[in-house]
């Protein structure tokens, strides 16, 4: 038998690790102006990515799940232009305490049962809703990643997705 809320506590985990990375992608764009950019070919702008990924989790795990209230708007997050980087990453942070509190907490039943509400037209299972929810991040927080880059002409990288940042990690011997 698996344990539930010790698998539960890992994607809460991973998805706090993913928002915390998110943060730092934002935090190194060298200005607010470098982020709203769109390079042709670009469909979406890094600013842009941000606000639909913390829109995703606030939807689908605050208010669907966790009954924040949380009402989304898609077409803002993906039409809106501009915001600070400071506000976004404020939103950041108010995501990783909405993932924290609501995650770890659901019941065996709730994962079990279909999701809340049908997702692109699909009834899916909850339990493996929270798992695409988090491939669905990384996927965007990739391109991200790859924007940001692509705007500012440097490769360096902010450390993103390093299995260093599990819980479990520890320097192997020898």
């Amino acid at each position: 038998m698996t344990d539930t809320r010790n698998e539960l506590r890992y994607v809460a985990r991973i998805l706090t690790r993913d928002l915390e990375t998110l943060a730092k992608e934002i935090e190194a764009y060298p200005d607010d102006a470098s982020l709203w950019a769109l390079p042709p070919g670009a469909s979406n702008s890094g600013g842009n990515l941000a606000l639909h990924l913390v829109g995703n989790l606030q939807h689908f795990i605050g208010a669907q799940l966790g009954g924040t209230g949380y009402v989304r708007d898609r077409d803002a997050e993906f039409g809106s232009r501009n915001v600070p980087r400071a506000m976004l990453v404020e939103l950041v942070r108010v995501t990783i305490d909405v993932v924290n509190r609501t995650v770890p907490l659901l019941q065996t039943d709730t994962l079990a049962a279909d999701f809340p509400l049908p997702v692109a037209n699909h009834l899916v299972n909850t339990e493996e809703f929270l798992l695409h929810l988090a491939v669905h991040f990384t996927y965007h927080l990739g391109q991200l990643d790859y924007h940001r880059k692509l705007v500012t002409g440097k490769a360096t990288g902010v450390g993103a997705l390093s299995p260093a940042g599990l819980q479990s990690a520890r320097r192997a011997s020898g």
